[in-house]
């Protein structure tokens, strides 16, 4: 008999990613084997500083922590071939996903340009939330001028294809939005695309990013977040 599955392999080659307490899915790992929680709590006076409300600070309902990505701020706009004011205007997680998009390949050993065939981009992003809690709130800070380039660096559409577009990649480019499981789903979707031979290699995964990172959560009985900010 043959085997029906044959031709069906899927070999992860490279990975990146940066999370809560880890720069790179090495330090992850580590903090995966020592049990380490990687929340950060927060004083009053950071909070403060951060713009939260000293009534809600108060607020014994009001859980003072939360994951942080650390130098989410920080971004070579030189290297990416932006300009720097483009870089002001860009939502923070669309950043982090090109850097990370750039690292896993480098992590693979691998460009558009020494990889004969396509390399596909499936990925999603989170609410903007530096859009309306910076952009917007900065009188005068985005001219009439400016409208389109706040699109395209805020809208979650523009995330895989400007991707693509800076790292040369010729495959799809797909943005997939299903809340929570939208990694998952943009890991499946590009498996999918693996096997259709729509592309011969695929970039997969997600960011998620609040700004401002300093804030807390109000508490809810019955809802999704904890009550003690584990």
């Amino acid at each position: 008999m043959s085997d029906t599955n044959e031709g069906l392999d899927i070999a992860i080659v490279g990975m990146a990613g940066r999370f809560p307490g880890a720069k790179n899915t090495d330090e992850f790992w580590e903090l995966l084997k020592n049990g380490v929680e990687a929340i950060t709590f927060f004083t009053d006076e950071e909070l403060k500083e951060s713009g939260v409300d000293p009534a809600l600070i108060r607020d014994p309902k009001y859980i003072k922590s939360r994951c942080i990505i650390e130098d989410e701020d920080k971004f070579d706009a030189q290297f990416f071939d932006f300009f720097p004011r483009e870089v002001e205007m860009m939502d923070p997680q669309h950043r982090l996903f090109l850097e990370t998009a750039w690292t896993a390949l480098e992590n693979a050993g691998y460009t558009a340009e020494n990889f004969d065939g396509m390399i596909g981009l499936f990925g999603g992003v989170s609410l903007n939330t530096y859009l309306y809690s910076f952009l917007m709130s900065q009188k005068g800070f985005i001219s009439s001028a400016e409208g389109y380039q706040l699109s395209i660096g805020n809208d979650k559409d523009f995330l895989t294809t400007r991707v693509s577009y800076k790292l040369n990649l010729t495959g799809p480019s797909m943005d997939i939005q299903t809340a929570c499981s939208t990694s998952l789903v943009a890991t499946h979707v590009a498996c999918q695309n693996l096997l259709n031979y729509s592309c011969d290699m695929a970039l997969a995964g997600g960011v998620s990013i609040t700004i401002p990172q300093k804030q807390g959560y109000y508490y809810q009985e019955g809802m999704i977040l904890s009550a003690d900010g584990h």
